[in-house]
């Protein structure tokens, strides 16, 4: 299967390369509290990763490639951050 972004409220989360379409709906619905960041009301969508996040995938399989890890360990990449806790005040 081609890269896909994993969208949250339609901001891309992660790139991720699922093997088939189980693969990438068991990651959505296991992930699924790491994605939304806290949020439980967030929507998790997918859509094909476009030229530069499929550009990312490749940079990132790459390095985890040189570091002599196999290929079919490597699944993907964030390309955000969780949500951080607002410091106390």
């Amino acid at each position: 299967m081609l890269p896909q972004v994993i969208l949250v409220d339609g901001v891309p989360r992660c790139v991720i390369r699922p093997t088939d379409q189980k693969s990438l709906d068991r990651f959505v619905r296991n992930g699924k509290k790491w994605l939304q960041g806290g949020n439980p009301e967030a929507k998790c969508t997918y859509r094909p990763a476009d030229a530069l996040e499929n550009a990312i995938w490749k940079d990132a399989f790459a390095l985890h490639k040189a570091g002599g890890a196999d290929e079919e360990s490597f699944f993907g990449i964030p390309l955000t951050s969780p949500a951080a806790p607002e410091p106390p005040q």
